[in-house]
């Protein structure tokens, strides 16, 4: 479908071992010499609390920042840290504290915000100048502004509000309001087990109210923009590294029209063909 760069998030395991089992897996396929796809990897172990640590929060989140985050950044596995900032899951306080720990030890700072309730995820991200911020289905009018006052990447994931049934973010504002707005598929075994583009990119035309060139910004230069990768990758610039796609198309207005369909005939990685259909 054209990807040529993804970002791989941890969070599945939610102990020491199996998070950075995950981030180890992600650096092996970064260096693979055969790699396909750059992965940029997300220190996610704030994704949810363990059944062991169940009301004792404040404690996993103590674990996380003294246990696995200084093991994170000494093997040098991941270049973010995200946390799930949600009611019932980690607190806006407790989302600062981690988010905090980790600018301190190097990590550059993401965050889940506002997906099911509008807890002021996005205004924390604002607050302390995140790369990005995901999900952001009921961010407020006030806390979308700060966001773009403040340069954070708004990461809409229009498949995971489709597979759940909820309400979309809302993109026409967000661009509206100053906000850099980036897509992704949010591909996970949970909450969205699907990585379609296409349907990702016609959802933010119907239902998110984004032009088809806001859609291909987004999915292409912005999402560049949300991994801290604006300046290498994401456009067809002189000094870029070539990353590319072909369309079997002469317009780009077919994409959200051709609903869930791929058009990609020619996928180009760093100069070199990565195939064709």
């Amino acid at each position: 479908m054209g990807v040529t760069t993804v970002e791989g998030k941890s969070g599945y395991g939610l102990d020491k071992e199996t998070e950075l089992l995950q981030l180890r897996v992600m650096r092996s396929l970064n260096n693979d010499e055969h790699k396909r796809v750059d992965v940029v990897s997300t220190f996610l172990g704030a994704h949810a609390v363990p059944a062991e640590y169940n009301g004792q929060t404040d404690e996993y989140v103590d674990y996380i920042i003294r246990e696995v985050m200084p093991v994170v950044v000494h093997n040098n596995l991941a270049e973010f840290c995200d946390v799930f900032c949600e009611q019932g899951v980690f607190s806006i306080e407790q989302s600062r504290r981690l988010l905090l720990a980790a600018k301190e030890m190097g990590l550059a700072l993401k965050l889940h915000a506002d997906e099911i309730v509008p807890l002021g995820g996005a205004g924390l991200a604002a607050e302390l100048s995140a790369v990005s911020a995901d999900h952001l289905l009921h961010a407020s009018d006030a806390d979308i502004r700060a966001m773009a006052d403040k340069g954070v990447v708004a990461t809409l994931l229009p498949l995971t509000a489709f597979a759940l049934k909820e309400p979309y973010a809302r993109g026409r504002e967000m661009i509206d309001a100053g906000c850099a707005v980036a897509l992704a598929t949010d591909l996970n075994p949970g909450s969205c087990f699907s990585g379609s583009i296409p349907l990702t990119f016609a959802l933010a035309c119907i239902y998110m109210k984004l032009t088809v060139a806001e859609a291909i910004t987004a999915i292409t230069l912005n999402g560049a923009a949300a991994l801290g990768r604006a300046d290498r990758i994401g456009s067809i610039e002189a000094g870029k590294q070539g990353d590319f796609v072909l369309l079997g198309t002469d317009t780009p207005h077919i994409l959200p029209y051709y609903t869930g369909m791929n058009a990609v005939k020619l996928t180009i990685k760093g100069g070199r063909i990565l195939n064709s259909n």
